[in-house]
């Protein structure tokens, strides 16, 4: 996948890894969400840990996509995953 310039791309955050956009907009980054719940009650798990830890890391990639901006949203609880973005950005 290419960025056109000038146009809006709509990708999943699987797509975006490699990629550079002036602007990114994560929407629905809630509790819940991101990471889904069953994931989180099934975290003592070895493989479900690995697969928590995955999703993390998406939402990390997702966010790091943007050039000059960068838009996340949630409504009332966002996603846990929010509290280490906002550590690794100071």
């Amino acid at each position: 996948m290419q960025p056109a310039e000038g146009r809006i791309t709509l990708s999943t955050m699987h797509l975006a890894k490699g990629l550079e956009f002036r602007a990114v907009a994560v929407m629905a980054c809630d509790d819940e969400v991101i990471p889904r719940q069953e994931r989180i009650e099934a975290v003592s798990m070895r493989p479900t840990l690995k697969g928590l830890q995955h999703r993390r890391h998406l939402l990390y990639v997702a966010c790091t996509r943007a050039r000059d901006y960068l838009l996340v949203t949630s409504g009332d609880a966002p996603s846990e995953f929010m509290d280490d973005m906002h550590t690794a950005s100071l």
